[in-house]
């Protein structure tokens, strides 16, 4: 039995979601909330955070461990690229994502205009969103528009891997919370945030996120 412990809407719980549907692994999502979690939590998630993965009696706690461990054991589609270069260029792009614009740009945008204002009663604080939007964000959108060839369907060479699940799910939060990719800016990267975003593996959970806001 699989099991991913965890809330829909965390980009971080979407890696592993879009992961698992692109090897075609079925499991059920038993819903945790980041926020209070409760202490028997702790157990399996030292830190208290999401996602945790199980297969039986087995718990794995952080998104990138367990796109690791799933890529071991599952290796059939690959997510990670053969070539040693491009292997390392997509580990970082995932760091890139999941240190940088979660931090810089998801973390504060999507908490001030989603999780704030929904589900702690707090107002948003609009002058974070606009430093986000105005200061924080634009040199990681140009480092992203810089790495994307013309066209370019990936952000890795020519395969589908764990980059593109990482910093897709970011921008999929950001989409919510009503930020989008300045095309003009960007052209190359909202052409590819669009190509992702109609992924059938993205597609059909942003489909159950927006849902779940009353989107």
């Amino acid at each position: 039995m699989r099991k991913v412990h965890g809330a829909g809407a965390s980009p971080f719980v979407r890696k592993v979601r879009v992961a698992l549907a692109e090897k075609g692994l079925d499991y059920e999502l038993e819903v945790v909330f980041p926020f209070n979690t409760p202490p028997e939590f702790k157990k399996i998630s030292p830190l208290g955070k999401i996602p945790v993965y199980q297969e039986d009696d087995y718990y794995l706690p952080d998104s990138s461990a367990i796109l690791d461990y799933l890529e071991v054991k599952y290796p059939s589609p690959s997510l990670y690229p053969k070539d040693a270069r491009e292997r390392g260029r997509a580990v970082f792009l995932e760091e890139f994502a999941d240190g940088g614009i979660a931090a810089k740009g998801t973390g504060a945008i999507f908490f001030q205009r989603i999780v704030g204002p929904r589900f702690m009663g707090q107002p948003t604080d609009e002058a974070v969103v606009a430093k986000a939007i105005n200061e924080d964000l634009p040199p990681l959108l140009d480092y992203l528009e810089s790495v994307l060839a013309p066209g370019g369907s990936f952000l890795v060479g020519n395969q589908f891997s764990i980059a593109d699940i990482a910093v897709t799910s970011q921008f999929v939060n950001l989409a919510h919370a009503q930020y989008t990719v300045d095309a003009g800016r960007w052209p190359k990267l909202a052409a590819y945030l669009t190509k992702m975003f109609a992924r059938p593996t993205f597609a059909t959970l942003i489909a159950e996120e927006r849902a779940m806001f009353g989107g």
